[in-house]
């Protein structure tokens, strides 16, 4: 399975946000530059976690974007739906019907047995990502990260208060 490089995008724009105080927003600006991309692809992406419900954008000089939930509620899953769907990336064409080793329709009234295993693949991988929140990657980085990050982010390692509501 190969994803959009936006997936990365959105999974490490939205761990730095989980690591901003409370309330504290970022502009899209702001991570454009922190992680070297292009702002106005990464926005369209990031209005695309607002649509989801999991991020939250405020207008104005100190508008921007923050987490619209705790980072407790917010799987990786989420993130990655949001922005790349809930299709399997398996479509099976029924190709055992077809050409010189076709089988008949009454051969084939079971479910192929590799469209199965690909759909289990899918759900193991879905279910995976489902177990992982946003806290739990917070919770895996070295303590100094969120520091860091706000330095980096916004120029001060001193909790950061926008002027939005909680997360």
């Amino acid at each position: 399975m190969k994803l959009p490089v936006s997936t990365e995008w959105v999974l490490h724009c939205a761990t730095t946000l989980a690591q901003l105080d409370p309330g504290a927003s970022a502009s899209a600006a702001q991570l454009a530059q922190y992680y070297d991309l292009p702002v106005a692809y990464l926005t369209k992406q990031l209005k695309a976690l607002v649509r989801a419900g999991l991020l939250a954008a405020t207008t104005g000089p100190r508008g921007g974007f923050r987490l619209a939930r705790p980072a407790s509620e917010i799987t990786l899953l989420q993130i990655v739906e949001a922005v790349d769907g809930t299709s399997s990336p398996y479509e099976c064409r029924e190709i055992r019907q077809q050409g010189r080793g076709a089988l008949s329709p009454e051969e084939c009234r079971r479910t192929c047995i590799l469209a199965e295993k690909m759909a289990d693949a899918h759900e193991a991988w879905r279910r995976s990502l489902a177990g992982v929140t946003l806290a739990g990657i917070l919770a895996a980085l070295p303590p100094s990260a969120p520091s860091r990050t706000r330095l980096r982010l916004t120029g001060t390692a001193e909790p950061v208060h926008g002027s939005s509501g909680h997360q």
